[in-house]
């Protein structure tokens, strides 16, 4: 290992937003495949979407009423005669006349020579077959014009868009049975060290149950990636070697634990012997510091810390806004709002925190942020509450009570394109 050397020389302590751009300098999105709209979901268009024909393909009315005239009813109360009957996917059978009407239904096509609709609520029954107009109704009201939703040939979704629920709909509209997508990252996940118990062995408690692993997978499913479990890999540089070589062939190496500068933190040296440029491995963050990003032949490794908050916090600092590059989202960051603060926190300047908070409205609707609990990093429990991330800025001595502060929310579906701290001027 000593021919890598020069690849551990220390660079320093990034901040936040500065080890965020190394990432995503250093990343971008995959090759396409073509998929079935049935699969498309929360993937990610290669290519721009296309109407294929005009909707709604003619004039059509937005309510269930009477075609008409509006000539014919502007003194209403007006008596006109019912010459058709117009159901949504029929066609008109006949051509208005003054004095006549045709009864038509929401989605129906308007009749030649009717240029308004008249709502049945605004109408009653006549003898003979005709209906009463019992009010004036304007020019083109409740009428929706012929490809005013979309025109063909336009551009309905572009390159770039995230297929969500109503996107999909858009799709089905313009036909289009298989899309056109960037492909997913493929992710592997490691854990390390000597005193972590896998989740089915045996109970042993002198050991410490690998929860890095599965709260990690979860991260990465919630992104629709299914990850590759490898396992745990004991602090053995050989042993670790094997583990790493084979993570090493995805588009992404999540390791947890071993990253540090202790004499049995293996990771980042073999890691390096193994062809592995590390980027940085200290960040000027709290939980998280140790965290490191290198880059492979193959793809990106990520180096996260042991004490199991940390790794999840690391994650979404970085991991997830790389994941999101690679499958080709625009939006790479948790959305973040203002919260009021409930009570006062305790920080020390030098390194952005980020503190596990609830969050509920008060009578404003206004959000109030709430300490989760412990904001120890190894107390898992206050990451299964927490709603969000309360961000303290690196200058920051701490905030009191009332004061207003930025919160990352963890929910799924909630993202921006750009990180809202203030670790740096």
């Amino acid at each position: 290992m000593h021919e890598k050397a020069a690849v551990l020389s220390s660079p320093g302590e990034f901040s936040v937003r500065k080890a965020q751009a190394c990432i995503l300098a250093r990343t971008s999105p995959l090759g396409v495949e073509n998929i079935a709209l049935e699969r498309a979901l929360g993937r990610v268009l290669a290519v721009d979407v296309r109407a294929n024909r005009d909707l709604p393909p003619r004039d059509i009315s937005a309510m269930d009423g009477y075609a008409a005239r509006a000539a014919d009813i502007a003194d209403a109360p007006s008596t006109l005669e019912i010459v058709d009957d117009i159901k949504a996917g029929d066609l008109p059978r006949a051509v208005l006349q003054s004095g006549q009407c045709a009864r038509i239904m929401t989605g129906a096509p308007l009749p030649a020579g009717a240029d308004t609709v008249v709502r049945v609520e605004d109408t009653r029954p006549a003898p003979d077959g005709a209906v009463e107009v019992l009010v004036p109704v304007q020019t083109a009201t409740d009428i929706r014009r012929r490809a005013e939703n979309m025109r063909q040939g336009e551009v309905v979704l572009a390159a770039g868009a995230e297929i969500t629920p109503g996107a999909l709909g858009v799709l089905a509209t313009v036909k289009q049975a298989a899309v056109t997508v960037y492909q997913p990252p493929r992710v592997a996940i490691l854990s390390s060290g000597n005193e972590l118990e896998a989740l089915r062995a045996p109970f042993d408690p002198d050991k410490i149950p690998d929860s890095n692993t599965y709260a990690l997978m979860a991260q990465v499913q919630a992104q629709g990636v299914e990850p590759c479990l490898l396992g745990i890999a004991r602090d053995d540089p050989a042993e670790l070697a094997g583990f790493l070589e084979r993570g090493l062939g995805y588009d992404v190496l999540l390791v947890s634990g071993g990253a540090s500068i202790g004499v049995h933190d293996y990771v980042r040296p073999t890691l390096a012997a193994l062809g592995v440029t590390l980027h940085f491995w200290r960040v000027e963050m709290r939980p998280g510091h140790p965290v490191a990003f290198g880059v492979s032949d193959r793809g990106l490794v990520f180096c996260l810390p042991g004490n199991p908050v940390s790794s999840m916090v690391c994650f979404e600092q970085f991991v997830l806004p790389a994941l999101r590059a690679l499958g080709g989202h625009r939006r790479l960051f948790r959305r973040t709002l203002p919260a009021r603060l409930i009570h006062a926190i305790k920080s020390r300047p030098g390194r952005v925190e980020f503190v596990r908070v609830t969050l509920a409205r008060d009578a404003s609707g206004l959000y109030e942020a709430s300490s989760a609990g412990s904001q120890s990093s190894g107390d898992i429990l206050t990451m299964a509450r927490a709603d969000g991330l309360l961000i303290v800025p690196g200058a920051s001595k701490g905030l009191a009570a009332g004061d207003i502060a930025r919160v990352q929310l963890l929910e799924a579906g909630a993202y921006q394109e750009q990180a809202e701290l203030e670790d740096e001027p």
